[in-house]
C-alpha cells in the first residue's frame, strides 16, 4: 500500500507517545505511522495492542541513541515527520543518574538530528516535545515562549540543552523544526512514578498518599487528549522554528490532589481524608509551580477541551478499571508485530 505521508515517532510506547500513535494510526489511515521505542521500564505493549495489527502501523524497538539503527532508518525509510518524544523524564531519578539523562535527552536528539538532516528524503517537520520546566519556578510570573531558560534539575537541564541543539539545526539549517512545552501531562496508561498514578496506586493497594515536603507545591495539569490535539496541530498550522507552550489554567495544588483522589477511590467523610495522607521527606530540589502562556497555540485554534473533572473521572476510572496493568507489564512478553532490529548500539 502506498502512504501519502510517513511519520516516525520517538517514545512511541511511552503514555504520551502511546496516545499520540494510537491518535495518527486511527485519524490518518493513510499515514504510515513508525514508532521507535526501546520499551523502557515505563512502557507497556499493552498501550498499543488496539493498533498493533494495523496495516500502516510498524513498531521498531531500538535506541534512539543507536546512530547506525537511526541512520538506517533514515537510509530505507521516506521519513516526512518526526515526533521526537523519546525521553527520560522522572525528576528524582535525574538526580541519581543524571549522565543517563544527558544520553538520552541530549544524545539521542543529537543522532536524530544527525540522520534526519542528512537523509536523501527531505523532511517536513521536527517536532520536539519538551517540557514547562526549563524554565524553571514560577513564583509571581507567568512565562511565555520568550521567557528565560532556567532549568533546575538534571532533567529540565537536559531537556533544555537538546531544544538548543534543535534550534541549531533551524538557525544553522534553517531544518524545520518545531518546539513545544507543555504543562503536567496526566491520563490512562501513565506509569505509576508520576504524581496522580502514584497517588491512585498506593490509594488502590491500600496505602497512604505520600507528600513530599512541606511546602505548598502545584502543577497544571493536561489531559492527554488536549496535548495530543496540540501536537497534531502543530504539526500542520505551527510555523517552522517557533516555540509552543500547551497548558491550561488548571492548577491544582498536590495537596487538594491528594485529597481529591482519597475522596474518589476510598470514598471516607471528609473527616477521614487526613487519614490517608503521609508526609515523607522533600526530594533534592523542587519548584513549587510552572505557569505558562499559551496565547500563541491559542492563536492557531487549539483550546483544552477536557475540564479538570472530566479528565480526572476519566484517569481514577482507568486505573480502577486496570488495577494490575503496570504490575504485569515487565511480565507482558506477547508477541508484537514489530521490525526488529540487530544493529549493535554506538
Amino acid at each position: 500500500m502506498d502512504f501519502n505521508r510517513t511519520v516516525l515517532v520517538t517514545g512511541g510506547s511511552g503514555f504520551i507517545g502511546s496516545h499520540l500513535v494510537c491518535s495518527l494510526v486511527n485519524r490518518h489511515p493513510d499515514w504510515r505511522i513508525i514508532n521507535l521505542d526501546n520499551l523502557d521500564y515505563c512502557c507497556s505493549r499493552r498501550s498499543l495492542e488496539s493498533i498493533e495489527d494495523r496495516a500502516n502501523y510498524t513498531f521498531i524497538r531500538g535506541d534512539v541513541c543507536n546512530s547506525r539503527l537511526v541512520n538506517h532508518i533514515f537510509n530505507t525509510e521516506n521519513i516526512d515527520v518526526i515526533f521526537h518524544l523519546a525521553a527520560k523524564t522522572h525528576v528524582e531519578s535525574s538526580f541519581e543518574s543524571p549522565s543517563t539523562f544527558q544520553r538520552v535527552n541530549i544524545d539521542g536528539t543529537r543522532v536524530l538530528l544527525g540522520a534526519a538532516h542528512q537523509a536523501r528524503h527531505q523532511l517536513q517537520r521536527f517536532v520536539y516535545v519538551s517540557t514547562d520546566e526549563v524554565y524553571g519556578a514560577g513564583l509571581d510570573e507567568v512565562f511565555d515562549e520568550n521567557s528565560p531558560v532556567r532549568p533546575s534539575n538534571p532533567y529540565s537541564a537536559t531537556k533544555a540543552a537538546a531544544e538548543y541543539l534543535v534550534r541549531s539545526y533551524w538557525d544553522k539549517y534553517k531544518f524545520p523544526i518545531i518546539i513545544t512545552r507543555s504543562n503536567n501531562i496526566y491520563g490512562p496508561r501513565q506509569f505509576t512514578e508520576k504524581v496522580i498514578p502514584r497517588f491512585l496506586t498506593l490509594l488502590q493497594s491500600n496505602k497512604k498518599c505520600t507528600i513530599q515536603g512541606t511546602l505548598p507545591k502545584s502543577r497544571h495539569f493536561l489531559f492527554v487528549d488536549d496535548a495530543i490535539s496540540a501536537f497534531l496541530l502543530v504539526l500542520e498550522k505551527g510555523i517552522v522554528g517557533e516555540i509552543y507552550n500547551v497548558g491550561t489554567g488548571c492548577e491544582i495544588p498536590i495537596m487538594q490532589l491528594a485529597r481529591e483522589l482519597i475522596r474518589m477511590v476510598k470514598n471516607v467523610p471528609d473527616s477521614e481524608v487526613n487519614d490517608w495522607l503521609e508526609f515523607v521527606p522533600d526530594r533534592p530540589r523542587v519548584d513549587l509551580r510552572y505557569p505558562i502562556k499559551c496565547d500563541k497555540l491559542q492563536q492557531l485554534g487549539w483550546r483544552a477541551e477536557v475540564s479538570w473533572a472530566e479528565g480526572i473521572r476519566q484517569t481514577v476510572k482507568w486505573y480502577q478499571d486496570n488495577p494490575d496493568f503496570w504490575s504485569d507489564a515487565s511480565k507482558d512478553e506477547r508477541p508484537n508485530r514489530s521490525k526488529l532490529e540487530n544493529t549493535p548500539s554506538k
